[in-house]
């Protein structure tokens, strides 16, 4: 969600119940639209979410119930571009394919429905189901435009609603807000979990600059625990949607905690971006003692990403084929609140993320936090032959294909001077470029199709650190849809996401070597991607 100065639209402030039920009444002319929904249109990514229409920003309460993964969104269902805030909702069982359900919150007299979490009360703590049948409740951020228009802070509270029917409907908490605001002007996107040593549920929240702990028994009464963060990480802008998780170390019996932010602006390439912390948890403190600064991503376009929600390992045995276990599932917003509200699209506007598997591994002395595609994109690959060739020194190769706007392109090379670039007959490219003695990676999408919609958009080569590549042999993955570009280098140790708007499919990719001593391309596939609507 953005930090307004005004608000765009004014025509939902403060909907009454009455409007509300009318406007969940409409929810089967919504469907109908859902259903006819063709997912061809120009740009439209097809094998990443996005809405059937209108506007989506922040993937909210992301959690697995019951073989199905839930990933509800910010969404406005009247515009393409941002307007009063509802939760949009879809299903999944494989992360990859998925349907559209009806609204699941739509706002009330406490304002519009802003970011959240959504847990599965296993003990019935809450008292809103039964421990037969445990509710899923949704924590989100209720945020008053009329209160924000009167120039007062306190404009955004916390409240609650519950599912009965594993997400299907929704009824709000009859005496939210379960937190009230006492003077904070972004106070708001309630990451809730159940800590297990403490028996008790933790919520992350951001207050403007900083991250503040909660700690309730029921989820409906809340104590302030501590905050975190005003003199750590970043502060180019406000902080967004925390997320605060336990990973085990790779290859150790080591667990850390890891502590998701979003910030707006202040990223490294401009505009949105995420960082994390990597520290531990009392229970009440997070503490770190990490002073780098670090991004889960360092392209323009991967934003206020959370996780799903874990269960108790265990908890549904060997009933469902698609259970997570503990692995820890993260999807961002693919776009960015510098040029969100003007991309080229007509229908609806931005997608998400590819869902990423996050792992933590110990560096030295630091931990890193690695991000990659899981398991269940393979299903989506169609296998093709793999290359291996030698380019000369200062020499390049060509290779054509019919489609690479739906491809995965992946290979292993020693190089650390090479670039990629994709290109089209109409002079439009992408360029990936490995410059080992800046120690960089580079993403050039300054004429790789439409750019003009915004002057921030394309006005700089995007810039990765690479400090601490193996010597030998690593892997190149590259994912690009209709209007995105993701790059993982080594397996998710670093990773770059980017929206591309080419007018036409790229259908050359041209090898460069950029130094004077041969280098080798191993295992390279170029292989199409099936569409998952």
């Amino acid at each position: 969600m953005p930090r307004l100065k005004k608000m765009l639209f004014t025509a939902c402030i403060l909907i009454s119940l009455n409007s509300c039920k009318e406007k969940k009444d409409s929810s089967k002319s919504i469907t109908q639209e859902i259903e006819s929904a063709t997912y061809t249109e120009t740009y439209r990514p097809q094998f990443h979410f996005s809405p059937p229409r209108y506007w989506m920003n922040d993937p909210n309460g992301m959690v697995y119930h019951k073989g199905i993964y839930h990933l509800f969104y910010q969404f406005y269902p009247e515009d393409i571009k941002w307007g009063p805030m509802h939760w949009g909702h879809a299903i999944s069982k494989d992360l990859m394919h998925w349907e559209h359900k009806p609204i699941a919150l739509y706002p009330d007299k406490n304002g519009y429905i802003f970011s959240g979490s959504v847990v599965l009360d296993i003990g019935n703590t809450s008292g809103l189901g039964s421990i037969e049948d445990p509710p899923l409740v949704a924590i989100f951020t209720y945020h008053d435009p009329e209160g924000e228009k009167s120039g007062e802070k306190d404009f955004q509270t916390q409240g609650i609603a519950y599912s009965l029917d594993n997400g299907d409907t929704w009824t709000p908490y009859k005496e939210n807000p379960v937190i009230e605001n006492v003077g904070v002007k972004d106070f708001r996107d309630p990451k809730v979990f159940w800590d297990d040593h403490n028996q008790a549920w933790v919520m992350s929240l951001v207050a403007g600059d900083h991250l503040q702990l909660w700690g309730s028994n029921n989820l409906k009464s809340w104590t302030k625990l501590s905050e975190f963060g005003k003199k750590r990480g970043a502060h180019g802008g406000v902080w967004e949607c925390p997320d605060l998780f336990k990973l085990k170390v790779e290859g150790t019996d080591e667990e850390k905690w890891v502590l998701l932010i979003s910030i707006n602006p202040g990223a490294p390439n401009g505009g949105s971006g995420t960082q994390y912390f990597v520290g531990d948890f009392d229970g009440e403190r997070f503490t770190t003692d990490q002073t780098a600064v670090k991004w889960i991503d360092w392209g323009t376009d991967n934003y206020a990403g959370v996780t799903y929600h874990t269960l108790p390992q265990n908890y549904y045995g060997d009933t469902y084929d698609n259970n997570p276990g503990q692995d820890r599932i993260f999807i961002g917003w693919m776009s960015n609140w510098a040029y969100a509200q003007e991309t080229p699209t007509k229908m609806w506007r931005s997608a998400m993320t590819i869902p990423r598997k996050l792992s933590l591994y110990k560096e030295d002395d630091t931990y890193i936090l690695y991000s990659y595609p899981v398991a269940s994109f393979d299903s989506l690959r169609v296998e093709t032959t793999a290359k291996e060739f030698q380019i000369v020194g200062n020499g390049s190769e060509r290779i054509a294909s019919e489609n690479l706007n739906q491809a995965e392109i992946r290979f292993t090379t020693a190089s650390k001077d090479f670039a990629l670039t994709f290109m089209n007959d109409k002079g439009e490219e992408t360029v990936l470029t490995m410059n080992s003695d800046q120690r960089l990676f580079l993403l050039d999408r300054i004429v790789s199709g439409v750019t003009d919609f915004d002057e921030s958009f394309a006005n700089k080569i995007q810039q990765m650190p690479i400090t601490n590549l193996p010597e030998d042999a690593y892997e190149v993955r590259i994912l690009i849809d209709r209007s995105s570009i993701e790059v993982f280098i080594n397996k998710g140790q670093y990773v770059m996401t980017a929206q591309l708007f080419p007018t036409k499919p790229y259908t050359s990719l041209e090898f460069e070597n950029a130094s004077a001593i041969p280098i080798t391309i191993e295992n390279l596939n170029i292989n199409p991607l099936k569409r998952i609507w």
